[in-house]
């Protein structure tokens, strides 16, 4: 009988949730809360220099594979300017398609078959796929509710002579945690007590609304330990022209490169430039970033709340993690399939992220980057719920 055609690894995974409900949000004309991208573009200047790089013909062809220069250097000033770090912008910093390409050349790069990869779940469904298709164990620890604190004796637990790296998430998507220095620090000193690897995943490091996002690379011992990786799609609000970057070691660098020159080799060329530009841009734009998005993190809180569900504030990231128990609802996957018609409103079930669907059963994730009135349009909607 002929084998099937999907590699084995990747069975099960299938078309992402993110298109489903993208599409269904397209086919009944509903709010879409589901997938995590802006309604409207990000500053003005930086799109002109987006389209001046293009008109000039500046990365119309080839990029250099590291990177441009320019980006390079922009990631370092902006690694030194926030967190105090100083990275050599020629051997330790990487361009990429994004944070997920990023992610996905990491582990590629430093995973072997049957080696344990540790991540905190709920977890962006790419991590799946990336341990996936390196032939690693995902070996999940769970942030549960309602404040989705990391378990530190759990994650000791989880650890083992197999374990090869941790995957970190802060601020967390989908929950909105945002690990304190105390739990990285715990963390830290556990990862070099057991010889690991840490690989982070902070592109929504400038969206923090409680506390303050702490690099763990910042921790004793770390510095060597660490693949840290972010992106410009979620700081700057222009998700699709996929700049993200990985700043660590020379020989990490040098071992991600070699994979990832075989993805995408370069990409982004125009867009680089305009990336190198915003990175620069003042304090004031960082903070309004925040400011802007807490006030909406607020107003759909409140409209979540008087809709009837349980709501999960969130620390950081553009989430907002519910529970529809409350509504009488017990799974997630059901409800959401079901919620365009109902309300014309688009939601992500959480249930996807976890390992065991159970546990995340009947949460709710809702994206709240949208304009004002949008949120707005969207509560009043989703309060007919309540009847």
């Amino acid at each position: 009988m002929r084998r099937p055609l999907l590699n084995h690894r990747l069975a099960g995974l299938g078309t992402t949730i993110f298109a489903e409900m993208s599409a269904l949000a397209v086919t009944t004309g509903s709010i879409n809360l589901g997938q995590g991208f802006p309604d409207s573009d990000g500053p003005a200047e930086i799109a002109r220099a987006a389209a001046e790089a293009v008109i000039s013909g500046r990365g119309n062809q080839y990029p250099p594979g590291p990177g441009i220069p320019e980006l390079r250097g922009a990631i370092a000033e902006h690694q030194r300017r926030f967190y105090g770090l100083e990275y050599d912008p020629g051997t330790e910093v990487l361009v990429t398609a994004g944070a997920t390409e990023a992610i996905a050349a990491t582990l590629l790069a430093l995973v072997e078959p049957g080696d344990e990869v540790i991540a905190f779940e709920p977890y962006y469904d790419s991590y799946a796929a990336c341990i996936a298709m390196t032939g690693g164990v995902r070996v999940p620890v769970t942030l549960r509710p309602p404040r989705f604190r990391p378990d530190l004796d759990e994650l000791r637990a989880a650890i083992t002579p197999r374990t090869r790296l941790i995957l970190l998430n802060s601020p967390h998507n989908p929950t909105g945690c945002v690990f304190t220095r105390a739990e990285l620090a715990t963390l830290a000193a556990l990862v070099c007590e057991r010889d690991l690897l840490v690989v982070t995943d902070e592109v929504y490091e400038h969206i923090v609304f409680d506390g303050e996002h702490v690099p763990i690379v910042t921790m004793p011992g770390m510095r060597e330990r660490t693949v840290s990786i972010s992106s410009a799609g979620k700081t700057f609000s222009f998700t699709g022209w996929k700049i993200g970057w990985v700043m660590a070691t020379p020989e990490l660098v040098a071992a991600v490169r070699t994979v990832k020159q075989f993805l995408t080799y370069v990409s982004g060329g125009p867009f680089q430039y305009a990336i190198a530009q915003a990175l620069r841009l003042p304090d004031h734009y960082y903070a309004g970033l925040r400011d802007g998005l807490l006030r909406k993190r607020d107003l759909l809180c409140s409209g979540l709340a008087t809709a009837g569900f349980d709501v999960y504030e969130p620390g950081g990231t553009y989430f907002i993690t519910t529970d529809v128990g409350p509504l009488g609802e017990k799974d997630g996957v059901e409800f959401c399939r079901a919620l365009p018609g109902r309300c014309g409103v688009v939601a992500i079930p959480n249930s996807v992220f976890y390992d065991d669907a159970q546990v995340g059963r009947s949460q709710v994730r809702f994206a709240f980057c949208k304009r004002d009135e949008v949120l707005e349009d969207a509560a009043a909607r989703l309060a007919r719920l309540r009847g």
